[in-house]
């Protein structure tokens, strides 16, 4: 069991499977492809955010801004494309990135060069940008019938049997596997996680390093608006509202350590599908939105406890090599 305890993927797989068995026992057609494929489609959002928000985590950091960030860069998108329809699609995915990274940015100059706690920081932002967007709108809605159809349906178009969407989360999980394991800056976000002093003597910036973490979870997010928005054909105050827990507990259930320095991409897509295969097998066998919290919660409570135990064993096995020297 402790070996298993190791390696969070295994058993974040393991569990996975185990609910897929236990659904299925009952509700045959709930394991069928096309249905795996749709919650796959449907967390693909998820996957997105929490890998954006993992490398914030990473340098012992955290964003409670993403999920307003994606409703602001959401509504400006949807307003652009209402008022200039002829505007090419790929032209307004590359401004939801640029003005996510730009929101992004803010939080971590704060962070970074006036040196105020990021909870605190992206608690303030947060509320500014979900401001934001109720005075850029008026407080008005943009809805399907304001959307082009390219904007609605450039993500719904499938390719090699998935949705454009899936893809969209497949290119991005593969980029930030490049990042974390190929890159000096990706080495240097879990250097900075695991022993922030210590990075500073080996030639890291910690603080232009966190800046630049917020930067990526902001660009991630700003991507993220659009598709959001194009999936739900609605912009408004309350898109993502309260969806800044869900991205954190994919996170912690996928093995990102909120002390920092521990993680990888491969636990937080299965993180993010867990979540995804828990809240779709729920109401399959009538489970009430109370129950589904509740679990829910266990998950993440017992995610954190996990982590807790694996960290507390790395520590006492650095103490033991210290002793023997």
């Amino acid at each position: 069991m402790n070996r298993l305890l190791k390696h969070r993927e295994i058993f974040l797989f393991l569990a996975i499977l185990l609910v897929l068995v236990l659904v299925t026992a009952r509700f045959p057609r709930f394991a069928q492809p096309g249905n795996l494929l749709t919650i796959f489609n449907d967390t693909s959002i998820l996957m997105m955010l929490a890998l954006g928000q993992m490398a914030v985590i990473l340098t012992r950091s955290i964003d409670l801004s993403m999920a307003s960030n994606l409703a602001l860069t959401g509504m400006v998108v949807a307003m652009t494309n209402a008022a200039f329809p002829g505007i090419p699609i790929p032209l307004l995915i590359a401004g939801c990135v640029v003005v996510g990274a730009a929101l992004g940015a803010f939080n971590g100059i704060l962070v970074w060069k006036l040196d105020i706690p990021p909870i605190v920081v992206t608690l303030g932002t947060l509320t500014i940008f979900r401001g934001l967007v109720f005075v850029i709108s008026g407080g008005a809605w943009v809805n399907a019938a304001q959307m082009s159809p390219d904007f609605i349906g450039l993500q719904r178009a499938v390719l090699l049997g998935l949705p454009l969407l899936s893809w969209f989360a497949i290119v991005v999980a593969a980029l930030f596997w490049v990042l974390m394991t190929r890159t000096p800056l990706g080495r240097a976000l879990y250097a900075v996680g695991v022993n922030p002093t210590a990075s500073v003597y080996t030639g890291i910036d910690v603080g232009k390093t966190k800046f630049y973490a917020f930067v990526i979870a902001g660009a991630v997010a700003g991507l993220c608006g659009y598709l959001w928005i194009s999936r739900y054909v609605i912009a408004s105050v309350e898109v993502a509202g309260g969806y800044e827990l869900t991205i954190i507990a994919a996170c912690v259930i996928g093995g990102v350590s909120i002390a920092g320095g521990i993680g990888s991409v491969a636990g937080v897509l299965l993180g993010a599908i867990f979540l995804g295969v828990i809240n779709n097998a729920l109401p399959v066998i009538n489970i009430s939105p109370f129950w589904q919290m509740a679990i829910s919660g266990t998950a993440i409570l017992l995610a954190v406890v996990l982590n807790a135990r694996g960290e507390r064993r790395r520590g006492r096995v650095i103490l033991k090599t210290a002793e023997g020297v």
